[in-house]
Parts: structure tokens; sequence; C-alpha cells
């Protein structure tokens, strides 16, 4: 086990920094030159000149890239180069928005999507299979935006049940963890449901009924645990997700988290805090994905990690 977590540590490594060399070459080579845009369009040439040396911008693109993560090794993520403020800071300050946001919308997820999932499943062409799968349907194809707009106007304006901005308390997260989980969650009961019918039309499953046991122990002890490896995959894309992953959520409801941080960073080239997130991200998705497999292990004692 500690072999494989090493390993996967190490493989670790090389994909971080292909991926922010990546997204480091298509910031510098995007139209627009960074220096016209903080200084704006009344600079003088030689400003623009000055401030285009101050951020190094005269250096080849590999060797602002090799300075950049040679700064993060050093645990320096660089500045803002229009607020002047430390990204790392700025970070930390946001990511507890952030964090509460993917959390509950994954509990939403988990507590009702796996639960209806199974249901649906032991009730395959019922009503209550049907209905479940009608309504999974209907939230997979409304777009997160126009969701979370019909939320605010019906829970916030009309009845005034709850905020429709901000990040001041938990009844702020109600609103943006239902719009950001309803996508998933139809997913969620979809997958849940394909998986448990596979697992149940397999010779084992008929075996253990041909001997007598009860139903729930069939459901429970041999269909829904080895049926949970692909939901075990889904629930941890969808954890992978929480840091970067709900700009659209954020920007609807007002919430001061990374994703609109990122968004808004992009928007005006400002590459310390892409790149600051861009690698947060990176070592988090990385960090999911080892710790789903490590879950494999524990669910299924087929799945051998050494293998």
């Amino acid at each position: 086990m500690a072999k494989y977590i090493l390993k996967r540590i190490l493989m670790l490594i090389p994909v971080v920094f292909g991926i922010t060399l990546f997204i480091y070459v298509i910031m510098s080579l995007a139209p627009g030159d960074p220096a016209t845009l903080i200084l704006g369009a009344d600079a003088t040439w030689e400003e623009i000149l000055a401030k285009r040396q101050e951020l190094g911008l005269n250096d080849p693109v590999l060797v602002r890239y090799v300075k950049y993560m040679a700064g993060v090794l050093r645990g320096d993520f660089g500045t803002s180069w229009y607020n002047g403020y430390n990204v790392m800071s700025e970070f930390l300050s946001r990511i507890p928005n952030t964090l509460t946001l993917g959390l509950l919308s994954n509990l939403i997820v988990i507590i009702v999507g796996i639960p209806l999932g199974i249901i649906a499943a032991v009730k395959q062409n019922g009503v209550i299979d049907y209905s479940t799968l009608v309504l999974a349907m209907l939230f997979s194809s409304m777009p997160a935006f126009w969701f979370g707009l019909m939320a605010q106007i019906y829970f916030c304006l009309t009845l005034g049940w709850l905020p429709a901005t901000g990040a001041e308390s938990m009844k702020h997260f109600i609103l943006p963890a239902l719009t950001l989980a309803s996508g998933s969650l139809a997913g969620q009961v979809r997958l849940t449901r394909t998986s448990m019918l596979e697992v149940n039309k397999l010779d084992y499953v008929r075996t253990a009924r041909s001997k007598g046991c009860s139903e729930s122990r069939i459901i429970l002890k041999h269909v829904l645990r080895n049926g949970l490896l692909p939901v075990i995959t889904s629930i941890g894309g969808h954890i992978a997700t929480i840091v970067g992953g709900a700009i659209v959520t954020e920007s609807v409801f007002a919430i001061p988290g990374v994703a609109s941080l990122m968004i808004n960073a992009v928007k005006i080239r400002d590459v310390p805090v892409v790149m600051g997130i861009i690698v947060v991200i990176s070592v988090f998705v990385g960090v999911i994905n080892l710790l789903v497999d490590l879950t494999y292990a524990l669910v299924d004692p087929r799945v051998k990690l050494n293998g």
C-alpha cells in the first residue's frame, strides 16, 4: 500500500508540471499585452516597456515558466499583476466559501442521489422508477444559471425564505448548493440505478436468491457493494471539481470563492492568479484520484493496488 501511494505521488509531479506548462503557454500566447491592459490605453510607450520589464514579459516563455515554478517550489505563488495582493493569501481567504459550497452540494448528491438510484433499481419498471428517471432527466436538462435564477426569484424574492446573494452564513449556501448539485444529482441517480441493475443480473446474485437469502441481504450485501465502484468513481469526480468547479454558481449567487476569482483573473490575464489556482487544483485532483483508488480496495477486496 505504501509503495503504491508513493508511486502515485511521484506520478503526480510530471502531471502537475505538464498541466501548468500548458496553461502558462496558452496564457502567454493569448492576444493582447498584459502591460497595456494594466496601464490602460493612455499609457505611453515608455511606461508600457517599463511595465513589461517589471513583470518579466521580455523573457522567453519557458524562462518565465521556470522562474515561476521555482518560486512555487519555494512556496511563493507570486502577487496579482493588477491588484498587488498575494495570490496564496487571497486564495486562502476564498477557499472556505468554495469548500463549503462544494461539500454541501456533494453531500446532497450522495445522500439523495445514491438512495434514489438504489430504490429505482429495486423497483425497476415501477412508478417510483419512472418518476425518478423523469425527475433526473428534468434536472439534468436545466442549465445551472437558469435553475439558480429561478430559485432566487421564487425562494428569495417571492417567498423571502433565503438570502439571494452573499456568503455570510450557512443560509446563504443552501440555494447555491442545491443549484450546483442539481445536474450531478441527476447523473448520480441514473449511474447508481444502472450499476445496481447490471450487478443484479449476475449469476452469484441469482444463486443467492435460489439459496433463500432475503432480498434486503442480497441488495445490501451483494448487489450494492459490488455495484459501488462506478458510483465511487463518479463521486470522486464530483469532489475533484470542488475547487474551481462552481464558476456559474458562484457568479449567479455572488459568492466570493475561488472559481469566481479564477474566471475574473482569466478575463484580465492575471497570470500569477490563474497559475496559482491551477497548481492547487492539479494537486487537489491528483490527491482525490488517489483516495478514490484506495477506496476501491476497501470496497472490493478483488482490487489489488500493487498489481
